[in-house]
């Protein structure tokens, strides 16, 4: 096996911007699918590699690595000239900020339990893309607004892909996904479709990674 070994699900948006970092650090790692609509993030032997039930697991240094954007932010720090974080401490926040936007605000409102349970709750199959639409909408505005700043490059901040636009990819897949309405997002698409044409983004991508059927 692997010394790198990365226990995910091919359309989780977490695991996703993991890949996306492994790939942008050089990391060649062994996939383990985790499938989550058989409930198996929920069963005995992943519960013993990660308590919390959620997704991705990282296996690296012979340590068992949790929470996406703690595992990003460690490779930053293994690897600083990858630069997924900027070396000056503003320009730091500016970047966990854009992150923390998508990872903690967007994306745990839209989670695939969170959102079975509005289903649940309502009786009504129809409630899941809706809710779907209506938070990925709203937040992926929010995040266009915040790209309104000088220190707005190519890519989220500056002219190199980091970690907001690690969470911004997997976000916008999202939307495109369950058919959010971000058309009045320009900035974001355009700094998304940049993101998509890099090597480290592409082989990432959910239907690159994607088990056979």
């Amino acid at each position: 096996m692997s010394e790198v070994v990365l226990h995910d699900y091919w359309r989780s948006s977490a695991s996703y911007r993991v890949r996306i970092a492994l790939n942008a650090v050089g990391l060649k790692h062994e996939s383990v699918p985790v499938d989550i609509l058989k409930g198996e993030h929920r069963q005995g032997a992943y519960l013993d590699l990660n308590p919390q039930g959620l997704l991705p697991t990282l296996e690296l240094d012979g340590q068992k690595m949790t929470q996406s954007l703690a595992i990003i932010e460690y490779l930053a720090e293994m690897h600083p000239e990858a630069h997924i974080l900027p070396a000056d401490p503003l320009g730091r926040h500016r970047v966990r900020a854009l992150s923390y936007a998508i990872a903690m605000d967007i994306h745990p409102i839209c989670n695939s339990h969170v959102a079975a349970h509005v289903v649940e709750l309502t009786g009504r199959d129809e409630a899941r893309p809706e809710w779907m639409r209506r938070f990925i909408g709203q937040g992926l505005k929010a995040f266009e607004a915040m790209l309104d700043d000088p220190a707005t490059g190519a890519f989220c901040h500056a002219d190199s892909p980091g970690m907001a636009d690690f969470c911004l990819v997997p976000q916008v897949y999202n939307a495109e996904r369950w058919g959010a309405d971000v058309s009045g997002c320009k900035r974001l698409l355009e700094i998304a479709e940049r993101c998509r044409a890099l090597p480290a983004f592409a082989a990432a991508h959910p239907d690159a990674v994607r088990p056979a059927d």
